[in-house]
């Protein structure tokens, strides 16, 4: 079983960008897919982005693509997610999620969830 823990969520205004870090324990880090989701008030919780195992793949929502990058580290058990060029509609709460297997963007895929981490943009 692995625990996350995100971090790196703040207020920061439009056009700005912003690192969030998902820091994982537990063991068996590598083996997992990990996937970057968010939820506004009011809103269900969506698909940010998605990384295999390896790292090799990463996968995207068409509201992040481009601005939105996420990256891993196996050696020292963490996943991050590069926001850039943000936009008031990004405000959420973002949470890192790990899975076996192959990535996929439906939250419920998803066995391990983080606390989550406050983002929030203004304009």
């Amino acid at each position: 079983q692995v625990q996350l823990v995100e971090s790196g969520g703040r207020l920061v205004q439009a056009g700005g960008s912003l690192r969030l870090s998902c820091e994982a324990s537990g063991g068996g880090f590598s083996s997992y897919a990990l996937g970057w989701f968010r939820q506004a008030p009011g809103k269900e919780r969506e698909f940010v982005g998605a990384i295999t195992w390896s790292g090799s793949r990463t996968y995207y929502a068409d509201s992040v693509k481009g601005r939105f990058t996420i990256s891993r580290d196996n050696a020292k058990n963490t996943v991050s997610l590069q926001m850039n060029s943000l936009k008031p509609e990004d405000t959420a709460v973002y949470y890192c999620a790990a899975k076996y297997g192959t990535t996929a963007q439906a939250p419920g895929q998803y066995a391990y969830w983080g606390q989550g981490t406050q983002v929030t943009v203004s304009s």
